[in-house]
């Protein structure tokens, strides 16, 4: 009789009430290595047109290796469960390359060549969708103070090279930016935050740049707006 050594569906079929955080952490580790847990994770499925599975990872730390071209990219292609690449740069953009994870599409086929892949309409759409989902995700994460504090600290240089390359979501991911402020001491809050404690009288923003925060706090410029129960953004 034949025995059935593998009786587990791949982690990413499943639905995401079926899968623990332990699992969702194995996986993790073994598809990129990490001895560190990760950070977050989103799991979802695309249907309608086109079909998809996808697990996205966020990493705890950035890699040392995040802006090298030459490196592979961190998300693996499947098709139907069966792996065809863990090198293509058609999936996501540049400044998504420190997120990690796999995707499972039902629509390309099998013998997918590297040219098909760069002109595929369907891997455009995916990499829409996992656009999007990463920024979820990473909504999702500066929800919590302690992840959304490690995330930025780790990945907001990513961010700012986001606003200035993907107008589609630079909506949703100036949401995300994070600021000093006169009144917010060490902490970093939103301009949402911000525009919440404006006095009633206040009909603008006040900010200053400049090389540090240290140098910005002694300006004379903030000292004159503070003076008047302003707050200044650093």
């Amino acid at each position: 009789e034949f025995e059935y050594v593998n009786q587990n569906k791949p982690i990413w079929t499943r639905t995401p009430e079926e899968v623990t955080q332990e699992e969702y952490g194995s996986f993790y580790k073994a598809i990129t290595g990490d001895r560190d847990d990760n950070l977050s994770v989103k799991h979802f499925k695309v249907e309608g047109q086109m079909e998809f599975r996808s697990i996205l990872f966020l990493p705890k730390r950035a890699d040392t290796t995040m802006y090298n071209k030459e490196k592979k990219t961190n998300i693996k292609l499947y098709v139907r469960r069966v792996f065809i690449t863990d090198k293509c740069e058609e999936l996501m953009p540049e400044w998504l390359s420190f997120v990690k994870g796999i995707v499972d599409s039902e629509d390309l086929p099998l013998n997918i060549s590297r040219e098909m892949l760069q002109h595929s309409r369907i891997l455009k759409v995916i990499k829409k969708n996992l656009v999007k989902k990463a920024i979820d995700l990473f909504t999702e994460t500066m929800e919590d103070d302690e992840k959304g504090k490690s995330f930025y600290q780790n990945y907001s240089k990513n961010i700012k090279l986001a606003i200035h390359e993907d107008s589609t979501n630079r909506s949703k991911l100036v949401k995300l930016l994070r600021y000093h402020t006169s009144e917010t001491g060490d902490e970093m809050c939103s301009l949402d935050d911000y525009v919440t404690r404006m006095k009633d009288n206040q009909k603008d923003i006040y900010f200053i740049t400049g090389e540090g925060r240290e140098a910005l706090m002694n300006s004379s410029y903030v000292e004159g707006i503070t003076k008047k129960g302003y707050e200044v953004i650093y």
